[in-house]
């Protein structure tokens, strides 16, 4: 084991004769390697925090005017201190120490980064007025007018060259905080299709008397925390949304990412799992190093990367009343689990990262393993999946010390979780809805025992080669991890592949030391705790009715064509279908992305709205003629996108409602309209 390794790195023996010292040279090598390593990273972290920290100036951009100041300075035959030096000189003999001629360098050198920093300052705030117009967004899709293409050749201009991936942090706008009167209407609005009149009379009344009255002064402590924080939502959203929430997190926030439906690299479940994991380390690398491109609208306008900094090294961890992110910046394992037994997988040897054939080797070790699982192992994260504050107790209790400590350790502090699942899952083209259905609820639970949930992410690797991940969903939002998944899927078959054998390409290393398995003391009282979690998360599990088919007859192509957002025509289709099924409307939730601001994270888009519940009836209407239901589409799906474009600028409704709710509970104050909200 590494550990080991290094433990006897140095030995000695007392002698009669002396010491005697008995060095291990392979050992003390690790650990240099180890160091060596260590330190580059921490040099690629501050040469990248330099880099990002000036953008959109640069190291060369600094050169040249420099080297523009100096010159011009000296064929105008101007001072290029500007006369610093020689103010300075009536009151310090700078004369004694420094030459004629180096007082000019130096002077110059002060004068021309003092105008770098000035026109990297000014640079970077005009980019942030210039995103901070988003009127580019509510023109008709397909066209571009004058304003918008100057806007675009502006914001292009100012961005500077060759972005790294949080390079435009600081020249993100601030998320605004809309007008009560405008959040009022809008949920008015929203509302209606809901309501007969005499619940919407009362519901405008209560409206119109927070917009009045208590509104106004929860909305001056909401803007007040606009101005000083980056973002007046995400932190409380995080806090209250997620980590105060104290049931189970496996199903109720979790979600899962799939596998290449029709693609079958291998079927060897270790090959598969050996270039995953490489793949994921090496996004890893390109993070850590911050080589990603951010995410860019149209090729040029930014989106926030600030979700990306807890992808990996992430664990959550619980507690009585609230939960927290634990984040460490360093980790050089993952934690994996096979057959209720967790092992402490190393991911370097030799100072660099396992190759995916040496990957390949350390699971098929782990594969063959013939050992049983110890007391209370096997279930023990049947923990993360059941309620919150039995799981927070029992880690206070039995897991503060000892070998179970430095166990937890392990897997929490890993850079993430793999579980090598004994199940065989997979799209089967004879039996897709079964297939699937098996597919999705084994990523969504699994056993409710074999991931642990806790974890930033889960790879899942299946007895059969298919795999998928489950992410917990606290620390970011799924479009965060999927590009994470389409590096994984893309790299795997094409950039790394596998030989005709299925095996990873390459060698297994001769001298690699095995995994580690993690130690556990678990007592009776313990187990006891795990079997009712286990307990709760099985029930959970047993209610999630999960029913999934492929649909081929038309994609987004098709609706494209009709000039139609596909976005707005599934949420249109997803009313009629609850229409047809329950006789009524219900107030539906469609997640849209905030990342156009800093630290964005998500909004509300209100999808049933008057226009969706006007196409509905016609639809259901048989005296309704074609165009009159095409016409109502159109104006449906127009409305949704209006929507969505609000949601996405900062126009939402439901996170300001959230905010203004949480300030009247800090200040002590009922409000009959928030409550109905």
């Amino acid at each position: 084991m590494a550990e080991a390794h290094q433990a006897v790195a140095f030995q000695f023996t007392v002698t009669p004769d002396g010491i005697d010292l008995h060095l291990c040279h392979e050992a003390l090598r690790q650990i240099y390697l180890s160091g060596l390593h260590s330190w580059k990273k921490r040099f690629i972290r501050f040469k990248n925090g330099v880099m990002t920290g000036v953008y959109p100036g640069s190291p060369s951009g600094l050169l040249v005017v420099l080297v523009g100041y100096m010159s011009t300075t000296k064929y105008a035959k101007i001072d290029p201190s500007l006369g610093i030096f020689t103010k300075l000189s009536t009151h310090i003999p700078i004369s004694k120490y420094v030459t004629e001629e180096g007082q000019r360098i130096v002077g110059g050198v002060l004068v021309g980064t003092g105008l770098w920093i000035t026109v990297t300052f000014v640079m970077r705030n005009i980019l942030k007025c210039l995103l901070s117009w988003h009127g580019w967004m509510f023109s008709r899709h397909g066209s571009l007018s004058l304003r918008k293409k100057i806007w675009l050749v502006l914001v292009k201009l100012f961005s500077g060259p060759k972005p790294m991936l949080y390079s435009f942090q600081s020249s993100l706008p601030r998320l605004p905080v809309p007008s009560v009167k405008d959040t009022v209407r809008r949920y008015l609005e929203s509302a209606r299709p809901l309501m007969d009149d005499e619940q919407y009379k009362r519901m405008e009344g209560l409206a119109k008397d927070f917009e009045k009255n208590l509104g106004p002064k929860l909305q001056w402590y909401v803007k007040l925390k606009s101005w000083w924080t980056s973002n007046y939502v995400s932190d409380w959203w995080e806090e209250y949304i997620y980590l105060r929430g104290r049931g189970p997190i496996m199903v109720n926030s979790n979600y899962y990412a799939m596998d290449f439906l029709y693609v079958i690299p291998t079927s060897l479940q270790a090959a598969r799992a050996g270039n995953s994991i490489h793949a994921i380390m090496m996004y890893r690398r390109k993070l850590d190093r911050a080589q990603i491109k951010p995410l860019m609208v149209l090729n040029t306008i930014p989106m926030c990367s600030s979700q990306y900094e807890r992808m990996f090294n992430t664990s959550r961890v619980p507690g009585v009343e609230a939960d927290v992110l634990q984040h460490v910046n360093e980790s050089r394992h993952i934690g994996v689990f096979h057959k209720g037994r967790f092992y402490k997988v190393w991911m370097f040897y030799d100072g660099r990262l396992l190759l995916p054939r040496e990957i390949e080797q350390q699971i098929e070790r782990i594969l063959v393993d013939k050992s049983e699982p110890q007391p209370g192992e096997e279930l023990l994260a049947a923990l993360t999946a059941g309620d919150r504050v039995p799981w927070a107790k029992a880690r206070s209790q039995f897991f503060s010390r000892g070998k179970n400590k430095q166990s937890l350790d392990a897997v929490e502090k890993a850079a993430f979780f793999v579980t090598l699942d004994d199940t065989e899952q997979r799209y089967e083209p004879d039996n897709p809805v079964q297939s699937l259905d098996s597919y999705a609820k084994s990523l969504l639970h699994g056993k409710c025992y074999d991931r642990w949930f806790d974890k930033s992410f889960n790879l899942i690797v299946f007895k059969n080669g298919t795999m998928g991940l489950n992410a917990e969903h606290s620390w970011a939002d799924a479009p965060v991890i999927g590009h994470l998944w389409e590096h994984v899927l893309s790299s795997d078959p094409v950039r790394l592949g596998y030989t005709e054998d299925g095996h990873c390409k390459g060698n297994p290393h001769p001298n690699l030391p095995g995994p580690q398995r993690l130690q556990w003391d678990i007592p009776e009282e313990c187990q006891t705790v795990i079997n009712s979690s286990l307990k709760v998360a099985q029930t959970l599990a047993d209610d999630v009715d999960m029913h999934i088919f492929p649909f081929s007859d038309f994609g987004k192509g098709l609706i494209k064509k009709c000039k139609t957002s596909p976005d707005g025509f599934i949420q249109i289709a997803l009313q009629l279908a609850h229409f047809r099924a329950k006789g009524k409307f219900c107030l539906t939730y469609e997640a849209s992305m905030t990342r156009l601001f800093r630290e964005g994270r998500t909004e509300t888009v209100r999808s049933c709205t008057t226009q969706t519940c006007d196409f509905v009836r016609a639809v259901m209407n048989e005296k309704a003629t074609r165009e009159e239901k095409l016409k109502l589409l159109k104006v449906a799906a127009e409305k949704h996108q209006d929507l969505y474009r609000l949601a996405m600028t900062g126009g939402g409704i439901d996170r300001h409602l959230f905010c203004l709710y949480l300030v009247s509970k800090y200040l002590g104050e009922d409000s009959a309209f928030l409550k109905e909200v």
